[in-house]
């Protein structure tokens, strides 16, 4: 039979366990090169990788994030919109989870789900 005092030291050491891994998170996403960085990459690199990438060349990437910018659209708090285009057109040629696409632009979920869901 357990004691009071055994009962008592379980839950303490349950909920000790529970909220340490609440509390002591360990970071994720750390690669150093972080979306835009990729983004950037892909535009000034060879021009066929920003269509194998992204599904379109790089002159029409531009021409879609002039319309973005004159149809209001902006850079959001964390994310700057040429990566926001980003994150929509390779979620569009991949078809990648928002945790996979999350892990490629180095972005949590829910923020990578603003820019592919609808």
């Amino acid at each position: 039979m357990v004691s009071a005092a055994g009962v008592v030291n379980i839950a303490v050491d349950a909920y000790n366990s529970y909220t340490q891994a609440h509390y002591d998170k360990e970071p994720y996403h750390t690669s150093a090169l972080l979306g835009i960085a990729w983004v950037n990459e892909l535009l000034t690199g060879h021009p066929e990788r920003v269509q194998c990438k992204l599904g379109v060349h790089c002159h029409m990437f531009i021409i879609l994030l002039n319309v973005l910018c004159e149809s209001g659209i902006d850079n959001s708090k964390n994310v700057m919109l040429k990566e926001q285009l980003a994150i929509f057109l390779y979620a569009c040629v991949t078809g990648l989870s928002v945790h996979h696409l999350g892990e490629q632009f180095q972005h949590s979920n829910n923020t990578i789900s603003k820019y592919v869901l609808p």
